[in-house]
C-alpha cells in the first residue's frame, strides 16, 4: 500500500480545506459564550464546521454540548482515539499577513493554528477519509475526538469523558515526530503580591503594569504606566536603557502620565528560552527607575525570583531526570494596579519522575507572595515496549526510512488524557517549531507526509 500516493490524489482538496479551516478565528472568547458554545462563537464555529464536514463525508459524528465532538468510522468494541483540538492561542502582533488569512507563501500555509493544532487536525481527518474511501476493513472503531479548550483549562475533554467512553489506545497529532511517549507534568500557578504600604514620598509612582495573554505563552509585549511630577526623567532613562539593552520599545508622555511599552518574542512556554519575555525585560528596566515603595516592591519581587531564570533555581525548585529533562518555568502573565498589588501567572513543566508537592511546598514557604491557585496536570509516560508505541514505530520507520526514536516534551497534549496515549507528529525532526509564535506555519509537504503517516497508523491500529 502506497499511502503517500493516496494522499497526493487528495492533495488539492486537503490544502483547500485546511485553508478554509484555518480562516476561522477560533481563539476562545467567553464573552460570546452561551449554552452549546461554552468557549465562544469562533471556537464553536470551528467545531461545528468540522463535524458538519464529517457528516457530509459519511462519518458518524456527535457534538457533546459544544465542549467537544467526535468523528467516527469502523465497528467493534475497542476504540482507537485520535485526539485533536480546534482552539488556538491569541495571535499577538507582528504578523506578515493576517493570522487568519491562511496565506500560502513558499510552500507554507501561514495562520494561527497551522501547526497547533488545526493543520494536523485536518491531516487526521483526511487520513481517516482515506481509510474509509479505500474501504479498508477495520475491527475497531476509530474516533477523532475534537477538543475546544486545550490551550486553556482542558474543560472540554473533562466534559467529554464524563459522557463518552475512553479510547483503549490513541495518539495526539499535536507535537513532534517520531513518537513522544513522555510528557512533563504541567503546573499553572497564580501568585499574589500584596500592595505594600506607602513609605517615603516619591516623585513618580507605578500606576499599572501588564504583560501576557496566556500562561503557556512567553509574552511578547509589556506595558507600564508611571504617574508623577518627574516622568520626563523616567522617559529619558527608559530611552537610554532601550539603546543599551538592544530592546525594542517606546514611551509616550501625556498629562503627567508616562506609558512605557517593551517588545519581546513570543514562544511556547515549554521552552521559555526560545523567546524573550517582555514582562521580565520591562521589570528589569524599572529596577533602575525611582518609583514609589509599592511599585518598587512589585518590581523587586519579579526580578528577585524570576529574572534570568527559566529553571526555577531562584525558587529552589529546579530538578531534572533522564527521561524528560529539566524543569522549566515561564511567567506568562503580569498584572499590577496601584493600591491593589500585583499577580503573576506561572506555568511550570516538571520532569516525569518529580513530585509536584515539592514545588507547591516551595511556593508556600516564600513570604514575599501568596499562592492563590495551583493546578497540576500529572506527568504522562507510556512504556517503550507498549504495542501502541511499537506499531507507530513500524509505521514511521516504514514510510520515512528513519529510526523512530522515543522522545519526551515539556508540552502537554491530549495524549495524557488516555491511559495509553502518545503524541505523534506533526513536526518532523529538524523543522523549527512556530507554534504560539507570530507567522506560525505548516510546510505543505509536511502536511501531506503527516496525512500519509496518520492514515497508515489508523489502519494498523484498528485493522
Amino acid at each position: 500500500m502506497n499511502w503517500e500516493v493516496e494522499v497526493i490524489r487528495k492533495k488539492e482538496d486537503l490544502i483547500r480545506d485546511t485553508q478554509k479551516f484555518l480562516q476561522i478565528n477560533s481563539v476562545m472568547d467567553e464573552s460570546t459564550a452561551r449554552p452549546g458554545q461554552p468557549f465562544g462563537s469562533g471556537v464553536n464555529e470551528c467545531l461545528t464546521s468540522l463535524l458538519d464536514f464529517g457528516e457530509k463525508e459519511g462519518f458518524t459524528v456527535k457534538n457533546i454540548d459544544g465542549y467537544a465532538g467526535h468523528i467516527e468510522w469502523g465497528t467493534g468494541d475497542e476504540i482507537v482515539g485520535v485526539l485533536c483540538h480546534v482552539d488556538v492561542v491569541p495571535p499577538g502582533d507582528g504578523w506578515t499577513s493576517d493570522p487568519f488569512s491562511a496565506d500560502i507563501r513558499e510552500g507554507r500555509i501561514y495562520a494561527r493554528g497551522a501547526i497547533d493544532d488545526k493543520g494536523p487536525t485536518m491531516a487526521a481527518f483526511y487520513a481517516l477519509k482515506i481509510v474509509k474511501d479505500m474501504q479498508l476493513p477495520l475491527s475497531k472503531r476509530v474516533r477523532i475526538i475534537i477538543g475546544t479548550d486545550e490551550e486553556s483549562d482542558w474543560r472540554c475533554v473533562e466534559h467529554y469523558f464524563k459522557h463518552e467512553k475512553m479510547p483503549d489506545i490513541g495518539f495526539a497529532p499535536d507535537a513532534d515526530f517520531p513518537i513522544i511517549n513522555a510528557e512533563k507534568g504541567i503546573i499553572d500557578a497564580s501568585l499574589r503580591i500584596a500592595s505594600k504600604a506607602a513609605g517615603r514620598e516619591a516623585k513618580n509612582r507605578l500606576a499599572s503594569f501588564r504583560s501576557g495573554l496566556r500562561l503557556n505563552m512567553v509574552p511578547d509585549a509589556a506595558e507600564a504606566v508611571i504617574e508623577g511630577t518627574d516622568v520626563d526623567a523616567v522617559s529619558s532613562y527608559f530611552s537610554n536603557w532601550l539603546e543599551e539593552s538592544h530592546t525594542q520599545g517606546e514611551a509616550k508622555a501625556e498629562n503627567g502620565r508616562l506609558t512605557l511599552r517593551v517588545y519581546g518574542k513570543s514562544c511556547h512556554a515549554m521552552e521559555p528560552d526560545n523567546g524573550v519575555n517582555a514582562g521580565l525585560k520591562l521589570a528589569e528596566c524599572l529596577q533602575g527607575a525611582e518609583l514609589d515603595e509599592a511599585g518598587n516592591y512589585f518590581i523587586k519581587i519579579v526580578s528577585d525570583y524570576f529574572s534570568h531564570d527559566t529553571r526555577g533555581k531562584k525558587l529552589n525548585i529546579d530538578c531534572k531526570d533522564d527521561i524528560s529533562g529539566e524543569l522549566t518555568l515561564n511567567v506568562g502573565t503580569f498584572t499590577y494596579e496601584k493600591d491593589l498589588g500585583g499577580e503573576l501567572g506561572i506555568n511550570i513543566r516538571y520532569p516525569v519522575t518529580s513530585d509536584s508537592k515539592v514545588i507547591r511546598d516551595a511556593f508556600m514557604a516564600i513570604n514575599d507572595f501568596q499562592l492563590e491557585e495551583f493546578k497540576d496536570s500529572k506527568p504522562h509516560h507510556v512504556s517503550a515496549d507498549h504495542p501502541l508505541v511499537k506499531t507507530l514505530q513500524k509505521v514511521y520507520e516504514g514510510q520515512t526510512g528513519k529510526k523512530a526514536d522515543l522522545i519526551s516534551i515539556g508540552g502537554g497534549t491530549y495524549a495524557r488524557s488516555l491511559s495509553a496515549g502518545v503524541a505523534f507528529g506533526p513536526l518532523f525532526p529538524g523543522r523549527p517549531d512556530s507554534a504560539h509564535q507570530k507567522d506560525e506555519y505548516i510546510e505543505i509537504d509536511d502536511l501531506l507526509r503527516s496525512t500519509a503517516l496518520y492514515a497508515q497508523a489508523i489502519y494498523e491500529l484498528a485493522k
